[in-house]
């Protein structure tokens, strides 16, 4: 990291391992150091890949990882158990399940299979006390459903990342101790929905993410997101709210180490530090 610049930012969201950062991840990294950003969460996309994900956060001692499947690759795991999730939480460096979830927008596995494979994760999220990470598109019944029936179960917490759903089931979701995190969509000029929406969220249960290399936000629109494209995104959750930007990262980064609670206070002191 540039040594002129201060960690102020988490990325909540990365997916560094992905190939569109083969030819320059260590640049990548570099960049977004001197653009601030300290801890990042690399999310794992389906199980088999974890290898891949847990290479890239075992790189740096402020990156780290979680563990799932996507609901795109539900179909690569469709008889998925919790226990198939809780034998692999060993590595210290695993502070999450997922991202998991349902997606009817392009049906790329069954929804079926999306479902029973998404409740397995939330079956692994209440045996292991992890944050469970939460895809949501065009799926709002049913995820309200399940969300609401398995904390009857057992409760559990979870993270609606990118959220770009219906205010009905933010709602829903805030009432159930959800926490929510704003991507580079919000920037999007068309996005007004997803700015109304962001505008009622809890204040203390907000994160911020890339989800590079995905969803550049604007100005940066149409090139390959990354980390250290983040400011933009603290800085369109903060003129939603009404907040300063100091604010703004003040209150997200809390709400980071409040949900991702097992990250080492060690490995993220000086960050912890330059936050308080």
């Amino acid at each position: 990291m540039n040594k002129s610049m201060k960690a102020v930012y988490i990325d909540s969201h990365v997916n560094l391992h992905a190939p569109a950062f083969d030819g320059n991840r260590q640049e990548v990294i570099d960049r977004a150091r001197s653009a601030g950003v300290g801890v990042m969460l690399n999310i794992c996309d389906y199980i088999d890949n974890f290898t891949n994900v847990i290479e890239v956060a075992n790189s740096d001692p402020l990156i780290w990882a979680t563990i799932g499947t996507h609901p795109h690759e539900a179909k690569r795991n469709p008889n998925l158990k919790p226990d198939d999730i809780l034998e692999r939480l060993n590595d210290h460096k695993i502070v999450g399940i997922g991202e998991c979830g349902l997606d009817y927008h392009y049906d790329l596995s069954p929804r079926s299979v999306q479902r029973d494979v998404f409740r397995a994760h939330i079956q692994a999220a209440q045996a292991s006390n992890l944050p469970l990470v939460v895809h949501s598109r065009e799926a709002d019944d049913d995820m309200e459903q399940i969300l609401n029936e398995e904390m009857k179960k057992k409760p559990f917490r979870f993270l609606m990342h990118c959220y770009t759903s219906s205010q009905q089931l933010a709602n829903a979701a805030a009432d159930l101790g959800a926490y929510f995190s704003v991507s580079g969509i919000a920037t999007f000029k068309s996005a007004t929905d997803v700015r109304s929406v962001i505008k009622t969220m809890p204040d203390n249960r907000i994160l911020v993410e890339t989800d590079c290399p995905y969803l550049a936000p604007v100005p940066m629109r149409g090139r390959c997101n990354e980390p250290s494209y983040i400011g933009y995104v603290y800085e369109i959750l903060a003129e939603i709210k009404s907040w300063p930007k100091e604010l703004a990262i003040q209150k997200a980064n809390i709400a980071f180490y409040t949900l991702f609670d097992r990250i080492s206070n060690e490995s993220d002191l000086d960050q912890r530090e330059q936050i308080r």
